[in-house]
């Protein structure tokens, strides 16, 4: 007889095995095989909110070959991913399975790696009911929220809508910060730069005016800029004090789920969903030529910072071979983890620090190298001696007016020589001055009074949402992408480049819920909920209380919005298109049915003219001359192609343009990518054109 183990992926599955080897049988459940049914509520309020599971719709054969295994096997270890989501996957198994839940078979793995796997078996422990009532909870809580409130969108707005508790909320953060972009009236300012050479060198320098002898100056007009550059047509610029200094720049913690979703996205342009999935593969493990299947990372669902000591050892022995011992700290760097966070598992990390992007890069994909890539540096790097600077501030005199120079030179790079942190929005490189002292006199080369407007705040990134998210307390590690992928599918949030926009959609159900559910769109209300979930994962809360609590003001808010609101019926004007109806003359709808999206008659029953959306571009098909329209894979990839077809076979995955050949007339396409080119569509015509970025 064998032991049977449980895992969540056939990839884990076939890494495990090789450190297993005979004796085991390793399966993958492939997720959940156990939820609840998407057709019905399936939540019992009234019975202690006791949820109706059932087998996941065709998972009922691999269930059916996991019972004849479990009888079979000696021991059955249920190793799924050690979170939430993973114990109660392995509860729903031990229910499937009949297997006993006082006995220890749940085995965990923070790393896919022969000592991560050996000391996960080794350590064999019961299922956790405190996580396992975290996640139902939650999963209750969800489908509560969801399966009330949508109903009430349908019949209010259109059909087709839903609502969801933590995508509520991301949608308003973004809808708040696109109306403050709107209601934002930008302020003039000016500010004064002068350029100077100092004595014995010709290399010239900036300084900024700061002010007079009585403090700062705050420049608010061109005349009152024109008048500072009056008073100093004639003035000799002498430096009154120079005060030089040393900074430690310290470096960046290693990552957490959020922390490297922002800067793949930052770094290598991923989003969310495309980090997350290359993770999962590292974490899971890839054939390493020479190696085998191995886990490159550690698991990536985390937001904890906590380093073993072995891994920082490993790191500092790295840094010390290859670097030289004065890239090691006098002690290791230990970062602390954030108030509220699980902290169930280390930060994410490479599982062998030896084994460099170089030495895999053969047996990667590119994606898979890049995030390793940047996975590996990031904890090398925090492992590693601060950075220092020199830094030098000048005070310089002209007449009563002041101004003010700073720059700075590397003294010792530290762990910069191998990576510094990405920043959402560009920092300003420092540069070194040239040897200054007090009382000399510097020559004034170009002296400028610069106009400028306060600008608006930007609209939130992928990025930039998910910090703001975690700042907020909103979600968890694992909440992140289904978040932001349900946000944008659902077209309440669309994207604009790297920027995520509101929809008109997107503003109006934030207003409804606003109106009718402060509480449930409310950033504070959300975050305590996620903290009470984290009291019950930590046993010191009980989730039917909880659950109860929530749902005894809930339910009086739904029944007063639905009364209130039952006779009103919010129309929107993005669904209304520009196509007249040749049947009727009235200008056609944009509706939403069981398949999606159609375009129908709004005099209907008395017109029962529909026809099927199409994403127009605007664009004309190089072939035939037809139009260009958006198209969608069958694994929801865009791409663009003739509306012609299929007589005509014109396809592209690159964007058409607004722009015609001018050599040709053809249609422009944008190549994909950072060097925004364009090329002609016409495969007989060689035209390109580098697209001006300003």
């Amino acid at each position: 007889m064998s032991k049977l183990v449980i895992v969540e992926s056939p990839a884990k599955a076939k890494t495990i095995k090789k450190y297993l080897g005979e004796g085991y049988d390793i399966v993958a459940s492939a997720g959940h095989v156990r939820d609840l049914p998407s057709a019905r509520l399936c939540v019992d309020i009234k019975d202690n909110f006791r949820p109706k599971y059932s087998i996941i719709k065709g998972k009922e054969k691999l269930v059916t070959e996991l019972k004849k295994m479990a009888k079979k096997a000696e021991e059955v270890y249920l190793a799924t991913d050690p979170d939430r989501e993973g114990e109660a996957i392995s509860w729903h198994l031990a229910y499937i399975l009949e297997l006993d839940l006082d006995k220890c078979d749940r085995v965990t793995f923070n790393e896919i790696t022969k000592q991560g796997v050996s000391r996960g078996m080794a350590s064999p422990r019961t299922i956790d009911l405190d996580l396992v009532n975290a996640q139902q909870a939650r999963r209750i809580l969800d489908r509560l929220v969801g399966y009330t409130l949508s109903p009430f969108l349908r019949k209010t707005i259109r059909n087709g809508l839903s609502a969801g508790r933590v995508q509520s909320v991301a949608v308003r953060i973004i809808v708040d910060r696109e109306e403050a972009i709107n209601k934002f009236k930008p302020e003039e300012y000016w500010s004064i730069d002068a350029k100077f050479t100092a004595p014995g060198s010709r290399s010239q320098f900036t300084a900024e005016f700061y002010g007079d002898k009585n403090g700062e100056i705050k420049i608010n007009s061109k005349e009152e800029a024109d008048k500072i550059l009056k008073d100093l047509e004639n003035a000799e610029y002498k430096v009154k004090e120079v005060k030089k200094g040393k900074k430690n720049k310290s470096p960046a913690p290693p990552f957490i789920t959020s922390t490297m979703q922002q800067e793949a996205s930052r770094k290598l342009g991923f989003q969310a969903a495309r980090t997350m999935k290359t993770a999962q593969e590292l974490y899971e493990g890839v054939e390493v030529e020479g190696i085998g299947a191995v886990g490159l990372i550690t698991y990536m669902r985390t937001d904890s910072l906590r380093l073993s000591d072995d891994a920082v050892n490993a790191a500092l022995d790295f840094i010390n071979n290859n670097y030289g011992k004065e890239y090691v700290p006098g002690k290791p760097h230990v970062y602390k983890t954030k108030a509220g966070a699980q902290d169930g598992h280390e930060a994410i990390r490479p599982t062998n620090v030896n084994l460099t992007p170089a030495m895999v890069e053969k047996s990667l994909t590119k994606d898979q190298y890049r995030l390793y890539k940047l996975i590996w540096e990031r904890f090398l790097a925090c492992q590693m001696a601060n950075c220092v600077l020199n830094t030098t501030r000048a005070t310089i005199e002209a007449g009563d007016y002041i101004f003010k120079a700073s720059g700075y030179n590397i003294g010792f790079a530290g762990f910069t020589v191998l990576y510094e942190e990405s920043k959402d929005t560009e920092e300003e490189k420092g540069k070194d001055l040239p040897k200054l002292e007090s009382g000399m006199v510097l020559k004034l080369k170009e002296i400028l009074g610069n106009q400028h407007f306060t600008q608006p705040p930007a609209r939130f990134t992928e990025a930039s949402l998910i910090k703001a998210l975690e700042e907020n307390g909103i979600g968890r590690p694992s909440t992140y992408v289904p978040t932001i992928s349900t946000i944008t599918k659902r077209e309440y949030v669309v994207r604009e480049g790297k920027t995520l926009k509101p929809t008109e959609l997107g503003f109006v159900i934030t207003k409804l819920m606003k109106e009718r559910f402060p509480d449930i769109v409310n950033v504070k209300f959300t975050a305590g909920l996620e903290t009470k979930l984290d009291k019950i994962q930590s046993g010191e809360a009980e989730w039917v209380d909880t659950l109860q609590e929530f749902w005894d003001d809930f339910e009086v808010t739904v029944k007063k919005a639905k009364e209130e609101m039952k006779d009103v019926k919010i129309k929107l004007e993005a669904d209304e298109t520009d196509i007249v109806c040749e049947k009727c003359g009235r200008k056609m709808v944009v509706k939403y049915g069981k398949y999606g999206k159609f375009i129908a008659c709004p005099g209907y029953p008395e017109c029962k003219n529909i026809k099927k959306f199409v994403n127009e571009t605007g664009a004309l098909c190089p072939k035939c001359g037809g139009m260009i329209i958006e198209r969608k894979s069958k694994k929801g990839r865009v791409f663009y192609g003739c509306n012609n077809y299929p007589q005509c076979d014109f396809v592209s995955w690159d964007a058409p343009s607004d722009k015609v050949c001018p050599q040709c007339g053809k249609t422009l396409m944008m190549k994909k990518g950072k060097a925004k080119e364009l090329y002609c569509s016409n495969e007989n015509c060689t035209y390109t054109q580098k697209e001006n970025n300003e």
